[in-house]
């Protein structure tokens, strides 16, 4: 059910005009009682950073528990889940000083968070504060003070109804010891256990660990000496000679010190073989998206896909239980009487010069890569559909959004296993392309040395910023020029930017446009005829081409899409 946050939802000042009032009045600077910061403040919390599970916490409805990922520090943190009407409230009562001024603090990551104190014996007896959704850690902070009489105060943290888990670490409570004492002072780590190298390529190799209790870091040591510093238990150590063995161990840190280092593992990285020609895709190319399902569109084989596309996209790859990782289920509603007959359609495109891709994501399709793990996982997973099936690459179509950093990660070593003749694309919406600062622009430019062509959605968005600061209405030429040219301006070579539009009035919910007017803007890109009242500053002649959703639909509208707009990208300079 959709929930319009504008009017569900608390408004940030209502709730947290006390909070606010009291931090700008006290300037966030930690008193106790009425003086300023005293030398034995402490962390009054017990259990802060989830080490000992939910120890010294209580969660609604069992909407909490204790994991090993994501953490922000050590090797646990709380995830909570709201469902239905509970919002996940997790609480712990803390053992305060009366008439004292404590900081409370915690860091979280995921759905909307929330973080306060009750029964503090002062003004309304509440503050809190809160952030809506994070997709990296950040830190929540406030202060209260307790009144005359008060030793223990209420401590929580929850959700909202109906959204998405969040994930709590490394709470703080800091102010006068009310006679609770806090957590013992840490000690030196364990040395960790478990370490083994996973996939290694020439320059690279991956290792992972066992958690170690306490340890809020690990450092990696190579050959004994260059060490690492590590936030998770896994890493790819990168930078190594082609054929060389090395030694790797790891060691867990803390506050207190550093543990001794675990035994070491060795690992020999891969020899240098000779990756090939670049990618087989022609200087201007047409991508079509092949459906593996049907939807009321032309059900095709991958033989029936129209000789006009030179990069097809299989939609789509199919997540599993493990993040990041990701499989193919071939819908027997397409007809293919055995797996082996697609693999055959594949081998035919490829031996007529087409690029057969694996699309990961679309509408429906979530496939979640933020951690090392995660990102590992889908390298490996997408890697083993490439040598499985045939696929030339794959095509990142995530709709639910992505973290840049561990996308491109994955991507990363996607492309050290699969060689310089991976082909990779992309499929963003018109408002993941906006500026240089969303995620997906982030990771585009981030792999642009391996990066084949970012095809934008130019449909199902509504009006956009121009690169010209004007706004532009879907379904025109100034609508795919000005928009275009700010993927070009924010720093992608013209090669790698695509016109993605519908390939008729029933492939999209909105902004379907004539073939004629996809072969205008091309024309206004390449060689600036055929424009509307936006005009590039100069022509790309090299721009790459277009992309259509989808070959099925295509088909089911006598493949007028193609074979207009297949032959002008074809001819184009």
């Amino acid at each position: 059910m959709h929930v319009d946050r504008t009017t569900t939802r608390p408004r940030g000042r209502r709730w947290l005009g006390g909070a606010l009032a009291l931090a700008v009045g006290s300037g966030l600077v930690l008193v106790g009682g009425a003086g300023t910061a005293q030398a034995a403040d402490v962390n009054v919390a017990k259990n802060a950073g989830f080490e000992n599970g939910l120890s010294n916490w209580s969660c609604s409805a069992g909407s909490g528990a204790a994991v090993s990922s994501p953490v922000r520090t050590g090797a646990g943190a709380l995830r909570a889940t709201p469902a239905g009407l509970d919002n996940a409230k997790c609480v712990q009562t803390v053992a305060v000083k009366p008439g004292s001024t404590y900081t409370l603090s915690a860091w979280v990551q995921g759905g909307y968070a929330y973080l306060g104190a009750s029964g503090t014996g002062t003004g309304s007896g509440s503050v809190s504060t809160w952030t809506p959704d994070s997709a990296s850690w950040k830190q929540l902070t406030t202060t209260f003070t307790t009144g005359p009489s008060t030793t223990s105060v209420e401590v929580y943290t929850h959700g909202w109804y109906g959204t998405t888990p969040y994930s709590v670490d490394d709470v703080s409570v800091h102010g006068p010891d009310g006679g609770g004492g806090q957590d013992p002072d840490p000690v030196v780590p364990a040395t960790p256990a478990g370490l083994a190298a996973g996939t290694v390529t020439s320059s690279s190799v991956d290792l992972s660990w066992t958690a170690v209790s306490g340890a809020t870091g690990y450092k990696v040591y190579r050959d004994g000496a260059n060490p690492q510093a590590v936030a998770g238990t896994s890493v790819t150590v990168s930078g190594l000679t082609a054929d060389t063995a090395y030694q790797f161990q790891v060691a867990a840190t803390n506050s207190a010190g550093e543990s001794a280092k675990s035994s070491a593992v060795s690992a020999r990285t891969a020899k240098v073989t000779d990756p090939g020609p670049g990618p087989a895709v022609p200087k201007h190319a047409l991508t079509g998206y092949w459906q593996n399902f049907n939807n009321g569109a032309t059900v095709q084989k991958l033989r029936d896909v129209q000789s006009q596309y030179d990069i097809i996209a299989v939609s789509f790859a199919d997540s599993t239980a493990t993040p990041g990782q990701i499989v193919f289920n071939l819908d027997p509603a397409v007809g293919y009487a055995s797996t082996a007959d697609f693999k055959a359609d594949i081998a035919a495109k490829k031996a007529a010069g087409k690029s057969v891709i694996i699309s990961v994501g679309g509408e429906k399709g979530n496939v979640t890569i933020n951690s090392d793990a995660s990102a590992t996982a889908f390298a490996n997973s997408a890697y083993a559909l490439m040598q499985e099936y045939g696929f030339n690459g794959v095509d990142i179509d995530l709709e639910h959004g992505i973290n840049s950093t561990y996308l491109t990660k994955a991507l990363r070593q996607l492309s050290a296993k699969a060689g310089s003749t991976m082909v990779l694309t992309m499929a963003p919406q018109t408002i993941d392309m906006q500026n240089t600062g969303t995620e997906y622009f982030k990771t585009a430019l981030a792999v642009k040395d391996i990066l084949t062509v970012v095809n934008m959605q130019y449909y199902n968005s509504g009006s956009m910023l121009g690169c010209d600061g004007k706004v532009y209405s879907q379904g025109s030429v100034d609508f795919l020029t000005a928009l275009a040219c700010i993927q070009i301006q924010g720093g992608l070579a013209p090669s790698q930017v695509g016109l993605g539009v519908p390939a008729s009035t029933r492939g999209a919910g909105s902004g379907y446009v004539d073939p004629q007017i996809v072969k205008n803007a091309l024309d206004c890109l390449t060689k600036l005829t055929g424009c509307g009242s936006y005009k590039p500053s100069q022509a790309w002649p090299t721009l790459r081409g277009a992309m259509t959703w989808s070959t099925n639909w295509d088909a089911t509208a006598g493949n007028a899409w193609s074979n207009a707009v297949g032959p002008h990208v074809h001819n184009l300079p």
